[in-house]
């Protein structure tokens, strides 16, 4: 039975209030026909869906059936031989009595040494704790994928909320600027020029429902609905933890509870018990077979019996090859465990140095620059409302609010990755 954190995670779909695919609206019109409802998923329904959906950890888990029928197949013993003969002499021969029919039955039975049996099970056994921790493992990576296409969905909707509110601005601006043109208030080039503005923040939010719908298609692809992403929405806030991380109890969190590297531990004690087995592999089995034969001729008739022994010489091959292989095996693996050790922590410090850097960011955004881009953008627009400042200086302080509020929404899904990654990083279930 598979153990680990990543299979307790609580989650049923969730289904959201009907509403009209994007992507979907135009053949619905024409057909008539109601079109499908998109499903909004919290992070935590995103994961579960995508454990028991996502294709590659569907066809992963059959690396642990194979294990287990590895484990059946090495706990089974020898079949016995049985071998039966019917000899029948040339008639001259059975004629002149100088030969008897003869019926044989024979039984082989070989006897393991060196506890070979025991050795296999141990080492398809360790084997199988192998398959079933990189499964674990490859369900850490796929829930820490889930968890930031997630990340780009929410980040996406925020860069497009903002932008659509950028365009909704200008939008009234040009109208605004209509009328006072008409009114021989205002030149005809400055309402070319908000015009002109208008139509490339038009753009911008074509761009970012373009970017919008590219992550929603990877997230449904993830979560095992294939590129259906205008069918897919998600609620929740970008995730932000209040406790402040140290990254030395993150370092020695990940060391205890890593599927990888818990993997490769348990890999290494499988090349232990390999090496037991190819060294029981070099001890020779005996072989005891036992015959009865049944004679019979005209006048006469009889059984024999017999028992025999037979072993074969380790002069030549005595298993050399496989125990230095086994052997070499190990150290390679010892290796491994400590380079995979020393990669974890370096991985980990890259992380809370990004986790570190995101976090002092989204600070410094919100203490010393959200509130004052969104003044000077509001003061701008009542002065360029009012004809008391230029139509570029409007811009500019547009442009200058929507280049900090990219960067805070930027900033907050690059803290809320980190988070995610720290997690993965250091073993943790999925929030």
């Amino acid at each position: 039975m598979i153990r680990g954190p990543y299979v307790r995670l609580v989650a049923a779909i969730v289904c959201g209030a009907p509403a009209a695919a994007l992507g979907a609206q135009a053949p619905a019109a024409q057909t008539g026909a109601a079109p499908p409802p998109v499903v909004t998923l919290t992070v935590d329904e995103a994961v579960q869906e995508a454990l028991d959906h996502n294709l590659t950890l569907m066809a992963e888990r059959f690396n642990v059936s194979v294990a287990e029928a590895a484990v059946v197949t090495a706990s089974l013993r020898p079949n016995p031989v049985v071998t039966f003969d019917m000899i029948r002499p040339d008639r001259v021969l059975t004629a002149a009595g100088l030969s008897a029919t003869e019926q044989v039955a024979r039984t082989d039975v070989v006897f393991e040494r060196g506890g070979k049996r025991e050795r296999r099970v141990e080492a398809a056994r360790l084997a199988r704790s192998v398959a079933e921790l990189q499964l674990l493992n490859t369900v850490r990576t796929l829930v820490l994928d889930v968890q930031q296409a997630f990340t780009d969905v929410q980040l996406a909707k925020l860069n497009l909320a903002l932008a659509r509110e950028n365009l909704d601005a200008f939008e009234s601006v040009v109208r605004i600027n209509t009328d006072r043109v008409r009114a021989g208030d205002l030149s005809s080039v400055e309402l070319s020029r908000s015009r002109l503005a208008a139509l490339q923040f038009q753009n911008e939010v074509r761009q970012q429902e373009t970017r919008l719908r590219v992550a929603r298609n990877r997230l449904s692809t993830l979560i095992g609905r294939g590129p259906n992403g205008d069918l897919l929405d998600v609620a929740g806030e970008l995730r932000r933890d209040a406790a402040r991380l140290e990254l030395a109890p993150l370092v020695a969190e990940a060391l205890e509870r890593r599927p990888d590297l818990q993997a490769a531990r348990a890999d290494q004690a499988r090349s232990t018990a390999d090496l037991r087995l190819q060294i029981a592999n070099g001890k020779v089995d005996y072989t005891v077979s036992g015959e009865y034969h049944r004679q019979s001729s005209a006048d006469l008739a009889g059984n024999a019996y017999a028992v025999s022994f037979s072993a074969p010489l380790p002069i030549f091959n005595r298993n050399q090859g496989e125990i230095a292989r086994a052997s070499a095996q190990q150290r390679q693996l010892d290796g491994r465990v400590r380079a995979l050790e020393a990669e974890i922590a370096n991985e980990l410090a890259s992380a809370y140095a990004d986790y570190t850097t995101a976090r002092d960011i989204v600070a410094t955004i919100e203490q010393q620059m959200l509130a004052e881009a969104r003044q000077v953008r509001a003061t701008t627009e009542y002065s360029y409302r009012a004809g008391e400042a230029s139509f570029l200086e409007f811009l500019d302080a547009v442009r200058a609010f929507n280049e900090t509020m990219q960067s805070y929404n930027e900033a907050r899904a690059a803290y809320a990755r980190s988070l995610y990654a720290l997690d993965a990083l250091t073993g943790k279930a999925a929030p």
